[in-house]
């Protein structure tokens, strides 16, 4: 199918389906995930994509800068607007308790983060349960996109004991970094994966289609006296992280 036709409003455009730049950017998504539109092409030109979907060249600049936004789409000055290049598969090993920063400093990639929660919160029924508080105390709770050289891989929802975290402004790159030197890294933890299907607000964050394969984990981490120290919550990009795990034969 040629991106014109992939483009023509019947096949995807309702007056009663939301702002018409979102409807937009949720189409050109859905041809960057589906392959139509391959990493590293040339987009069309605004004034041509205005003229194939009948929506006026603002709504039009208004879906592309969204996606530039978001990582999908890179605009080069002179250029135009071109498809940008998908993450490096990237493997993780099970068997070891290490940070998003510590992951990507070993393979040689910059991790950066994009705050979007960072705070003192009440606790949620979850973070009662795993962090063992009750409804009256604070919980410390961060809320980060990570990237890996400029890609986002992750949405991280970390939450811990105000004790262990009292402000949770002093993270700065690593959260386990700054629990380290206040005597509060974990040593142990406990993962739960499960295969997702990714909401609308998650997909924009990671750069790609909402309903798109995504990784859901929960992991509880322990400190050496055996009390829970972090309940974090985190959505990996199903095409960007591979999780590895050792096995061995059983003598039982």
């Amino acid at each position: 199918m040629s991106v014109a036709a992939f483009l023509k409003p019947e096949d995807w455009f309702r007056p009663d389906g939301g702002p018409r730049y979102v409807q937009l950017r949720q189409r050109l998504s859905e041809g960057v995930s589906t392959g139509l539109l391959l990493p590293g092409n040339p987009l069309p030109p605004e004034r041509e994509i205005a003229a194939i979907t009948d929506l006026s060249r603002v709504t039009v600049r208004k879906a592309i800068q969204s996606l530039a936004e978001a990582g999908v789409i890179v605009q080069k000055q002179g250029s135009g607007s071109f498809i940008a290049s998908k993450p490096e598969q990237i493997e993780q090993k099970l068997s070891r308790l290490t940070s998003f920063s510590e992951d990507m400093a070993r393979r040689g990639k910059v991790s950066t983060s994009r705050w979007l929660e960072r705070g003192l919160f009440m606790p949620s029924p979850d973070e009662m349960t795993s962090l063992g508080l009750t409804s009256e105390e604070q919980v410390a709770r961060i809320t980060r996109l990570r990237l890996a050289d400029g890609e986002p891989i992750a949405i991280e929802r970390a939450s811990l004991p105000t004790d262990i975290l009292p402000n949770p402004l002093v993270v700065d790159t690593s959260l386990y970094e700054t629990l380290e030197r206040d005597g509060h890294r974990p040593v142990r933890a406990l993962q739960k994966i499960s295969a997702i299907n990714l909401t609308e607000r998650d997909a924009h964050l990671l750069a790609i289609s909402p309903r798109d394969a995504g990784l859901r984990i929960e992991r509880t981490s322990y400190l050496s006296s055996g009390r829970v120290a972090e309940f974090t919550q985190s959505t990996y990009r199903g095409d960007a992280y591979n999780f590895i795990a050792e096995l061995r034969l059983s003598r039982e």
